[in-house]
């Protein structure tokens, strides 16, 4: 198997603009290396980034072609120097694209400034992904609402209504979906095609499959959105009526990428229902209003807690915050999801409560807000933005 020694020593044959061995030249990242998986970066200055893309498409032909690597991610991070003025509008928008989403501006006051609009690739060109009729976003404001979980279940309450369903793990940050739908080992590679993986009916791709679950990821904005582009675009989904993206939380690079990448059909916004969450969640539903993808609505988990032996309800984070916040931003409700040891102890055994128990209430809730996206997808068919076809079997 390749190590990073045996990627540089390759990469040492590769010449920078300037005539340098690329590995000379101050531009390369770490290298990091996982079952023949390399992920590294070329950080240039914003200014000679059309010169580098040559380079950054070498390094990627060098390091797939280095024995023992099996595939190969190379991002072109291309930053402007403090005190330069703007990239000029005549540069190519992949030169532009990088420096972006770079420093992460997204979801701050530079928001509205043109640095921090969504970064250009040429792969945008090609709209949807060919074979899928329609994506959507579960996303949050922060971490630790159970976000995951929601969108797990929500593919396969999806599916369970006699839909093909995919689910992408896009938190490339915190990937948990291996662990969520009991899978482990790798996804085939055919060529520059990755087969997703399958449990409980769903095609399932997930940067978990390609790293270890111990091993943190330290990457960069660019890489971050080269990762979730190729999880798009290098999977063979189709056919697939809703591919299901569960992204990471914040409002930032991933979730920028995302609405410039494929034209998603709505986000589904997950929050809890205490107060200092639903800030958040008010930011995501602004985020994805601001690069126009409908918000198909908004979800209160662990939305109450009922004690298994004594029956008694009890409010832990407080109740109702994230239906008032849906009807104050004018955006559908889509239901409220208990805090339950059920829900809890079916996802860490990789064993989703609606694949598994599927006569239990908890699946049934899961299956009403599906029932509930999937009517909002319907509703939007009439809006000025494509809509999805939804295609039933039978």
């Amino acid at each position: 198997m390749a190590t990073a020694d045996d990627v540089k020593a390759r990469l040492a044959q590769v010449s920078a603009p300037d005539g340098r061995p690329v590995t000379e030249a101050g531009v390369l990242s770490e290298v990091l290396v996982s079952d023949g998986k390399v992920y590294l970066s070329l950080t240039v200055d914003a200014a000679e980034a059309r010169a580098w893309e040559p380079v950054r498409a070498a390094v990627e032909r060098t390091v797939r072609g280095t024995p023992g690597v099996t595939s190969a991610l190379v991002a072109l991070t291309a930053e402007r120097k403090a005190g330069l003025p703007p990239i000029a509008s005549h540069t190519p928008a992949a030169a532009r694209a990088p420096a972006a989403g770079g420093h992460s501006h997204a979801g701050h006051s530079h928001a509205g400034h043109s640095h921090a609009q969504p970064p250009a690739d040429p792969q945008k060109e090609t709209p949807g992904l060919p074979g899928v009729g329609a994506i959507i976003a579960v996303a949050s404001g922060k971490g630790g609402v159970g976000k995951s979980t929601l969108a797990a279940n929500l593919a396969l309450g999806l599916a369970a209504s006699g839909l093909k369903v995919g689910l992408l793990d896009a938190d490339i940050y915190g990937p948990s979906v291996p662990r969520l739908m009991g899978l482990k080992g790798r996804p085939e590679v055919n060529g520059r095609m990755i087969t997703p993986m399958q449990a409980f009916g769903l095609k399932v791709m997930s940067i978990g499959f390609l790293v270890e679950e111990e091993t943190p990821m330290i990457w960069r904005g660019p890489m971050v959105m080269s990762a979730i582009s190729q999880m798009l675009k290098e999977v063979n989904w189709a056919p697939l009526d809703i591919l299901v993206v569960d992204m990471p939380p914040g409002t930032g690079d991933a979730q920028l990428t995302m609405a410039q990448q494929v034209p998603l059909a709505g986000a589904v916004i997950v929050s809890t229902p205490q107060d200092l969450a639903l800030i958040d969640a008010r930011r995501g539903v602004a985020m994805f209003q601001k690069v126009n993808v409908p918000v198909l609505g908004v979800v209160e988990n662990m939305s109450y807690f009922m004690c298994p032996h004594c029956g008694t309800r009890s409010d832990v984070f407080g109740h109702g915050g994230a239906r008032h916040e849906a009807q104050r931003l004018g955006v559908p409700f889509l239901g409220e999801v208990p805090l339950q040891m059920s829900i809890r102890e079916t996802s860490d055994a990789g064993l989703p409560v609606v694949a598994t128990r599927p006569d239990s209430a908890e699946a049934g809730i899961y299956r009403a807000i599906a029932n509930s996206v999937r009517e909002a997808l319907a509703g939007r068919r009439s809006a000025a933005r494509p809509a999805p076809r939804i295609v039933m079997e039978g």
